[in-house]
């Protein structure tokens, strides 16, 4: 074990540019923020700011240099990144602290892969400062103790683990090919939702719904109805079950006879969830055999009628959702229920519809495939991390 504070010749961290009187440019020196670093330790150039020279200057401190090591300090502890030469010169503000190390110490791959790891990040959590925003010191950065094996061990770790990221990467690749297939083959069987170069019939949210509500007030449902679960109790569908996709989350139930006081709110399988306040527009279809329950205020409802298959109206939704007309200053809502009904589609035929649910099905058995074998080896990276690192 060795401590990150003895090994380093330098670590700091930078400022904000206003604090000194400038302010971001269109163009100039990159500026990292940690939304510039991705989860996997990638630059995401198009998310960096920029600041002119003179700023720069004034913000010597912070200057990164080739194979500085990254190590976000607010907000999402722990993000890493190591420095390349093709991003710079670039600085960084307050929320990255800046590790710099002489080469030959230490593999930099091998720490990027150490301060990823839990005990690291454990190590990290336990001195967190702060009340508004955890965070942690440029002291708490160097006290980090960093298990330091032999060069050749090193070097091996880094091997092993680079192999399983680059299969990682492809199998997230490959993921991300087959949703890309999915929305060409809608557009070749539907036209683009923008153009309709097809000859379909035009119809509106609503015509393909039997019912769309928005979830009761507040007021209506709040956290002193709810209940322990039981036979008779009735589920409560929140914002995180459309985004999570997941209807076995969750932990809010109401009686029976709340459940029939806001029966216009019962959702069962089938019924379709839209998020609709702060993230917005995350659908997710309740499947069978899920609890019968009620919406809460942060949920749309979709129930549709046979004109139109779940796919079909899903597929639609996501490729419109961006357009949501929305209100509030702060956290995001949609503006009205009415707004959505309006909302158009292009209504093919059924057999043009059918054509377009059995690709997806077949395309989503090869998504189930390669998601297991995600899965699989992403279990294999926790276990190697937690072998090499603890």
């Amino acid at each position: 074990m060795a401590r990150l504070g003895d090994i380093s010749t330098l670590i700091t961290k930078g400022t904000t540019p206003t604090s000194l009187g400038f302010g971001f440019t269109e163009s100039g020196i990159n500026f990292v923020k940690i939304e510039s670093i991705s989860d996997n330790g990638d630059f995401l150039k198009d998310k960096f700011a920029h600041i002119n020279y003179e700023c720069n200057e004034k913000l010597k401190r912070s200057q990164l240099q080739e194979n500085d090591i990254l190590f976000s300090i607010a907000g999402a502890i722990g993000r890493t990144a190591i420095v390349t030469n093709d991003i710079l010169p670039a600085n960084t503000n307050q929320a990255l602290a800046i590790i710099r190390i002489p080469q030959g110490v230490i593999n930099y791959k091998y720490l990027l892969y150490a301060l990823n790891s839990d005990g690291i990040i454990n190590q990290a959590n336990k001195q967190k400062q702060g009340v508004a925003q955890l965070n942690l010191s440029l002291q708490n950065i160097a006290d980090l103790d960093i298990p330091i094996p032999s060069e050749q061990v090193q070097n091996k770790i880094v091997e092993t683990i680079g192999q399983l990221d680059n299969i990682i990467h492809k199998r997230k690749q490959q993921l991300s090919k087959l949703d890309e297939l999915v929305k060409s083959r809608f557009i070749e069987l539907f036209g683009d939702p923008e153009t309709n170069p097809y000859e379909w019939e035009k119809v509106t949210v609503e015509e393909v719904c039997s019912s769309i509500v928005r979830g009761p007030f507040g007021s209506a449902l709040k956290k002193e109805f709810f209940v322990e679960p039981s036979e008779t109790t009735y589920k409560v569908y929140e914002q995180k079950h459309a985004i999570q996709k997941s209807a076995a989350i969750g932990t809010y139930y109401v009686t029976a006879k709340k459940f029939a006081e806001l029966r216009r709110f019962e959702c069962v399988a089938g019924d379709i969830l839209m998020s609709c306040s702060g993230t917005m527009g995350e659908l997710y279809q309740l499947p069978e055999g899920c609890e019968k329950g009620l919406i809460n205020q942060a949920l749309c409802k979709f129930t549709l009628n046979e004109r139109i298959l779940p796919i079909v109206f899903l597929t639609y939704m996501k490729q419109t959702i961006g357009n949501l007309e929305t209100k509030g200053s702060g956290i995001q809502n949609i503006a009205a229920v009415s707004y959505v009904k309006t909302m158009p589609i292009n209504l093919a035929p059924m057999e043009v519809q059918e054509q377009f649910a059995t690709f997806v099905e077949q395309t989503d058995k090869s998504k189930l495939a390669i998601q297991q074998s995600l899965e699989q080896l992403e279990t294999l990276k926790k276990s190697l991390m937690q072998q090499y690192f603890g």
